[in-house]
């Protein structure tokens, strides 16, 4: 109960200072000062001329998620009519896949959606308990369920798009989804970014409404993967 209680004062505490942010300053520079540009959208990096081609014998066999990953969500708000985009990331990334004759035959990943930050200590607070309710269901997790391969013979340091069909167990909900996805291999490691659009009734979550500020109803969870053999 004490729990709760935090909580809840916590939440109305961060939404009398945003409305004083709002009233005192305008929804125009909450967004371009206070909030500030967001991320860019992950992207992999590609080299600057075509390689040579890659052997499957290169790319077979399991591979891990490294540090160098991130995943999170970027979402729109509107603040007294004024759009307003966010995004929250994460480093703590885990995952597997494995490839078998340059086909990638299974694959998981899971996200520790409990740390998941912004920069707004409150933002974060309201999205931890109240939205993802992560005291019940701290992690993300995406599993392929259908067999992925490049559409053409990959290249070193060549970008290619492929989409992964896959389940998304995000509230403690699970939706099929198909995520077209950036692939980079540079003879060492690879890299993989994508981002999945969500809609959050789809996972037994309620977007945010607090009068000044509305949530909408649908957003992204985005990733950048590296990854290198095991």
């Amino acid at each position: 109960m004490k729990k709760r209680t935090a909580i809840a004062l916590v939440t109305a505490g961060a939404v009398v200072v945003v409305g004083a942010v709002v009233a005192f300053a305008g929804p125009v520079f909450y967004r371009d000062v206070i909030v500030g540009a967001p991320d860019p959208t992950p992207t992999v990096t590609a080299g600057t001329s075509a390689g040579a081609t890659v052997d499957p014998a290169d790319v077979q066999g399991d591979w891990k998620v490294t540090d160098d990953s991130y995943a999170g969500y970027r979402v729109d708000e509107v603040l007294n009519g004024t759009d307003v985009t966010v995004d929250g990331r994460t480093d703590e990334v885990t995952g597997t896949v494995t490839v078998d004759d340059a086909t990638v035959t299974a694959a998981s990943f899971t996200v520790q959606v409990d740390a998941i930050a912004t920069d707004q200590g409150s933002r974060d607070s309201y999205f931890r308990n109240t939205a993802m309710q992560t005291f019940r269901y701290p992690t993300a997790t995406f599993t392929l369920t259908q067999p992925m391969a490049a559409a053409s013979t990959p290249q070193v340091g060549v970008k290619q798009t492929v989409t992964a069909t896959g389940e998304l167990e995000l509230h403690g909900q699970t939706q099929t989804v198909s995520v077209p996805m950036q692939l980079v291999f540079d003879g060492e490691s690879a890299q993989v970014a994508g981002s999945i659009p969500i809609t959050f009734a789809d996972y037994g979550v309620e977007a945010p409404n607090l009068g000044f500020v509305k949530v909408e109803d649908h957003g992204f969870v985005e990733f950048s993967l590296v990854l290198t053999k095991e």
